[in-house]
């Protein structure tokens, strides 16, 4: 992906329950397409600070990055649809299209992901993935998410999420045509 006009950059938003798979796809398309990349809990991880200070640094750097008319993918506060609402309105308001990606992921499998030792970023505990999840809204249908599996390969992942940035719907499963045996001379419909 080049650096795209106005009229076509995206904000990709990314969507799902911790340990579904968001920030592993967020920075493998980041780094395959040279987008910038936007997650609070980096900013927060690499500088120290507290929650507060990190939403502030993390509206400065969206807000510039707005500037350059570039496609972008942002990870952080989507866990609502209020919270959705919110930043699909500041991003319009600077030009862009939302594209929300909710990555999908069965819970026991993102469980497990997100308490696991070895998670980068570190683990969160066990009751802080219930609370996550009770207080999760699944996007809606006017919300228009691309919807990807966790659990897919990377290149499948991606190749979803282009074709919505090229704008090429998935076409309608067609009706199922009757098959047709032959037999000899005699055609049999099944």
């Amino acid at each position: 992906m080049k650096p795209s006009t106005s009229a076509a950059a995206h904000v990709i938003i990314m969507v799902g329950i911790p340990g579904a798979g968001k920030t592993t796809f967020a920075e493998h398309f980041a780094d395959t397409f040279k987008a910038p990349y936007i997650n609070p809990s980096d900013i927060s991880e690499t500088v120290g600070i507290d929650a507060d200070t990190t939403e502030k640094v993390t509206q400065l750097l969206f807000g510039e990055l707005l500037k350059t008319s570039r496609t972008l993918v942002y990870e952080g506060s989507t866990f609502t649809k209020d919270q959705r609402t919110a930043i699909t309105k500041f991003i319009t308001k600077a030009g862009y299209k939302p594209l929300i990606v909710w990555v999908q992921t069965e819970p026991v499998e993102a469980k497990r992901r997100a308490t696991s030792s070895q998670k980068k970023g570190g683990a969160i505990s066990s009751a802080e993935f219930n609370e996550a999840l009770a207080s999760f809204e699944p996007p809606t249908a006017n919300e228009k998410p691309v919807v990807i599996s966790g659990k897919h390969t990377y290149g499948t992942q991606a190749k979803s999420v282009l074709k919505r940035l090229a704008g090429i719907t998935p076409e309608a499963p067609k009706p199922e045509q009757p098959k047709v045996q032959r037999s000899g001379r005699n055609i049999i419909v099944r």
